[in-house]
């Protein structure tokens, strides 16, 4: 411990008052919440500064092997409070700054969120990075550095607006600029070979790749880890000779080809540009990476031969699997290693998480595209696919239509590359994220793979950390958990299971209850102030807020809403439970019928909450912009949590999760996580209902005719004529006329097959409501039995079984 941690509030004061004037340049008596919140992370990067260092040196000096995890996507959110919390400098932190008459959780609200992801996908890979650093095993998160990320939604008119997010414009206290991390990324050219067999690949265009830090603290700061972003610079950033003859534009063109590489995530691919873009993006940041990576072992431990023993890659989805292929260019063209040994050496190092059975998120890309961006690679991935092939003709088990399904190269319709595939091929384990995808992944996308390597394929379900998740984002829950059961939960979550001894006790139920309204008063306040909406705390908040997509099936629960707002509005009557529906997501920026389900919520919402009809039962709400940070203040306010993917197409769900550690019940289907927390926390602790995987996958075999469920369901048909028709959009009738027709078309995502199971789950949520000493008993159930779904488990599940650390 150095002496910084044993620093006391004054000694603490002295540092904040030192760093304000010294590298803020600001006096106390004129500082504004910003340059506070500057000169306070500042002061605590400094106490991480120590552990980070001491970590990298009992790394090196253990000689441990390190895990690398690629990931697109780090939706790590502000880091202020995740740092304090995991250093345990709050009342430290706390103390000093109020002498100054300042509020740490004030000056808090001045960080923005890191706009480097979107959704499940990259706050997994966040939770994670905390979760490696906490169980003390030695990593490096590897990405883009994003300049604006994913957009920052607006809602204007209820269409979803998508604008640049500018979190870096007043700069990011906690990154540290690395220039000696420097790569070369080539693209295009050409591929000479020489009379010796020997390769060299010329790129006709190179950028730069630099290494940005950003420290990770583990809990009670065991261990910093490192996160390690790519932001691109031209090789040659200016050219003189363009820019002395008057070719201003020209003389930058080289910077500005590399600035697109890290300005956006996930840029629309509806176009050849984007597509290209986005090919671009992948390999930059991944031939980084492995650059890296593959630098240091050869730094440290002399032989890339020895890469299997001290080095673990972790493929985070499909968006980094052309680093195979990179791995072995490096290991045959810079190492001088056969084929067959370098393909050893990878495969023995790779693994690859599957987050989706969706072919179209299954990545792919035209060969053309492939061939002319990444000519060397284009090589190496047919000669695996040759090699691939070979093995799969010699198998027993695979016949003709088998072996095609194998092949990493599609040749039905347009050649295309298949990504899944390779990474698939390229590594020694390939795990699912909760335990049906797993097994599905078994029976559909990777069918014949899984035939080949039937033993590669392993279910890790997914976790969220229980730091964020639960002490940070919903201390009073916390400390109301510290009363009841003592503290040991805080370093094992499973602990919480102590709690189910007091489900039924009614006074903790009373507390656990007048926290939730607390929360509840909080995000009012907070939405009243963002969008000029009130909200009734006594009322039901039910929530659904995710990335907008069709399979996520916003749409299923806003034509329920549309029911209720009519049988509320014809039968004032009735014993109603007040609810406020809060919706909140962004849609991709090309995904059209995502975006018109955006607007089709605001509409709903207009509508039903100017209906004095239904005033104080039924409020709609779609919050602008939805980040961390809003789900930070959202998931400890909920009490009824929205998980009803269509059976079989939501991988895990992470929300879920987080959403019933704060003491939500969820009504969802038999998809994803949502069965394990079934099984976790009982049958009548969550509300099912709906198709099974199995069910769903029957229906569509055997012809499913959505028309005559529809007709068949007055309540349904009633709603769906309803929007169709323009009563949500009298302005323009026949707005919602097709994405309502489709559901009479189609309705792959099977809506009105789950409809009428919905609306009745629904009703029996209402009944619970009305116990409000049974809803807390399962409250407190949700909250007792979910400490499994830590990402403690799950990161000690990867290290144990897939990357040999612990």
């Amino acid at each position: 411990m150095s002496d910084r941690d044993a620093m006391s509030p004054v000694s603490e004061r002295a540092h904040i008052l030192d760093v304000l004037v010294h590298r803020i340049g600001k006096d106390e008596r004129v500082a504004k919440p910003h340059d506070w919140f500057a000169a306070a992370a500042f002061a605590v990067r400094d106490h991480i500064i120590d552990r980070w260092m001491e970590s990298t040196r009992a790394t090196h000096a253990a000689g441990s092997k390190r895990v690398y995890y690629l990931s697109l996507e780090f939706l790590i959110g502000r880091l202020m409070r995740d740092a304090i919390s995991n250093l345990g400098l709050e009342e430290e932190l706390t103390t000093a700054l109020s002498a100054q008459g300042i509020d740490l959780a004030d000056i808090e609200e001045c960080e923005p969120d890191a706009a480097l992801g979107n959704g499940g996908l990259g706050r997994l890979a966040a939770c994670f990075m905390e979760s490696l650093a906490t169980l003390d095993i030695p990593a490096y998160g590897y990405g883009i550095r994003y300049v604006n990320g994913m957009f920052r939604q607006r809602i204007d008119d209820g269409w979803q607006t998508e604008l640049p997010e500018t979190w870096l414009e007043h700069g990011n206290p906690w990154e540290f600029k690395r220039r000696e991390s420097a790569y070369r990324i080539g693209f295009g050219g050409e591929v000479e070979g020489d009379a010796d067999g020997e390769v060299v690949w010329k790129p006709g265009e190179e950028v730069e790749a630099m290494a940005v830090d950003t420290p990770v603290v583990g809990w009670r700061g065991k261990r910093v880890n490192t996160l390690r972003l790519w932001t691109a610079r031209a090789v040659d950033s200016l050219r003189l000779d363009a820019f002395n003859a008057g070719d201003f534009a020209g003389a930058l063109a080289g910077q500005v080809r590399a600035d697109t590489l890290v300005r956006v995530l996930y840029p629309a691919d509806s176009n050849p540009a984007g597509q290209e873009l986005r090919l671009r993006q992948e390999y930059f940041f991944s031939s980084a990476s492995i650059q890296d990576i593959v630098r240091r072992h050869v730094q440290y431990h002399g032989d890339p031969r020895t890469l299997p023993d001290k080095v673990a890659i972790q493929l985070n989805d499909t968006h980094p699997a052309v680093s195979v292929a990179e791995m072995m260019r490096l290991l045959i063209d810079e190492h001088k290693l056969d084929f067959n040994e370098a393909w050893e050496i990878t495969r023995a190092t790779f693994s690859y998480t599957n987050h989706t059975l969706l072919p179209e998120a299954l990545e792919s890309w035209p060969l053309p595209l492939f061939e002319r961006l990444l000519p060397r690679h284009m090589q190496l991935v047919f000669a695996i696919n040759a090699k691939l092939l070979r093995e799969a003709r010699n198998s027993a088990h695979m016949d003709g239509d088998a072996v095609s399904a194998i092949s990493l190269i599609d040749e039905g319709g347009e050649r295309r590359i298949r990504m899944a595939n390779l990474a698939f091929a390229g590594s020694h384990s390939v795990n699912g994220v909760a335990a049906l995808h797993t097994d599905l992944m078994k029976t559909t996308v990777f069918k014949d793979l899984h035939k080949l390597y039937p033993d590669r394929i392993n279910n890790k379900t997914n976790g969220v950390t229980p730091r964020r998740w639960l002490q940070q984002c919903n201390p009073g829950l916390t400390g109301l958990i510290k009363e009841a059961i003592g503290d040991a939960f805080l370093d094992d979550t499973e602990k919480l299971a102590d709690l189910n001894a007091l489900a039924d006790d009614a006074a903790v139920g009373e507390k656990i209850a007048a926290v939730k309204r607390a929360n509840k008063v909080a995000l009012a306040q907070h939405l009243k102030s963002l969008m000029g909406v009130r909200l009734d705390p006594d009322a039901m908040f039910d929530v659904q807020v995710k990335r907008i997509h069709e399979y996520k099936r916003q749409l299923l629960n806003l034509i329920e809403t549309v029911a209720l707002y009519h049988q509320i509005a014809t039968h004032p009557e009735r014993d109603w439970t007040p609810r406020v529906k809060i919706f909140g997501g962004k849609a991709a920026s090309s995904y059209h019928n995502a975006k018109l389900i955006i607007k089709l919520a605001n509409d709903i919402a207009k509508r039903v909450n100017s209906d004095p009809s239904v005033s104080g039962l039924l409020k709609v709400v779609f919050v602008p912009n939805y980040n961390v940070s809003l789900a930070e203040r959202i998931m400890p306010a909920a009490d009824l949590s929205e998980q009803i993917s269509t059976a079989g197409m939501e991988a895990s769900g992470t929300g879920n999760m987080k959403f019933a550690l704060n003491g939500a019940l969820t009504i969802g289907t038999l998809d994803g996580a949502n069965i394990e927390i079934k099984d976790h926390v009982g049958d009548d602790n969550i509300v099912i209902f709906g198709l099974t995987a199995d069910e769903v996958a029957q229906k569509r075999e055997q012809g499913y005719n959505p028309r005559e469920v529809i007709e068949g369901s007055p309540e349904l048909r009633q709603a769906v004529a309803a929007i169709a028709s323009g009563v949500f959009s009298p302005g323009d009738p026949g707005r919602y006329a097709d994405l309502m027709g489709g559901l009479y078309d189609h309705d792959w995502f099977m809506v009105a097959a789950d409809y009428d199971s919905y609306a009745a789950a629904q009703r029996a949520v209402d009944a619970r409501w009305s116990d409000q000493a049974a809803w807390r008993a399962s409250a407190i159930r949700n909250i007792a039995n979910v400490g499994w779904f830590s990402s403690d488990r799950t990161i000690g599940e990867y290290a144990r079984d897939i990357w040999k650390v612990m």
